[in-house]
């Protein structure tokens, strides 16, 4: 610096402000802390979240082996299938449990059905298909029908407040049904 350049004082903290002396964290510390802490969990919370994303898709992906997404109409999986009907009529409502292929096995529940009502499903060879009926509080009167493969196999009747019904049929093992 030259003699006629003067320096201004600059207001630097005090040892008291900054906190150095006594070893206590300054506003400024304290809050790159907390900053931190914050990041942290942010961090942790978008771990997460990533975590969950993955497996969904991973289960879509896993999950779809063995299906056919092209929408040719095949079937979706390798297990041959028979064409079963339900039907119930009758009147009042009730409550329809029945097993169809989409299912794997396992029966699907419609409830507060107003009748007529028909589906028909395809049922895995080797499964027995079966409708079940239950009327609602209101009682009436319905019938359950079941047909595989347009034939008529069983038929029965509810009637009366939670009347139930149920028509069952047999399907071949795949083995027996391959011909």
């Amino acid at each position: 610096m030259s003699a006629t350049e003067t320096q201004e004082p600059t207001e630097e903290p005090t040892e008291e402000e900054t906190g150095e002396e006594t070893g206590e964290p300054t506003g400024e510390e304290t809050g790159k802390e907390k900053s931190a802490g914050g990041d942290r969990s942010a961090l942790v919370v978008a771990g997460a979240a990533l975590a969950a994303c993955l497996g969904l898709v991973l289960f879509g992906v896993l999950g779809g082996l063995g299906t056919s997404d092209a929408g040719d109409g095949k079937a979706e999986s390798d297990t041959p299938t028979a064409a079963v009907t339900y039907e119930v009529t009758g009147e009042g409502r009730v409550e329809v449990s029945y097993l169809a292929r989409s299912e794997e096995g396992k029966a699907t529940v419609d409830k507060d059905v107003e009748l007529p009502w028909k589906k028909t499903v395809e049922v895995p060879l080797g499964k027995a298909p079966v409708v079940s009926i239950v009327l609602d509080g209101k009682g009436g009167q319905a019938r359950c029908a079941l047909a595989i493969k347009g034939r008529h196999v069983q038929s029965a009747t509810a009637s009366g407040t939670y009347g139930r019904a149920t028509c069952m049929g047999e399907l071949p093992t795949p083995a027996a049904g391959a011909q």
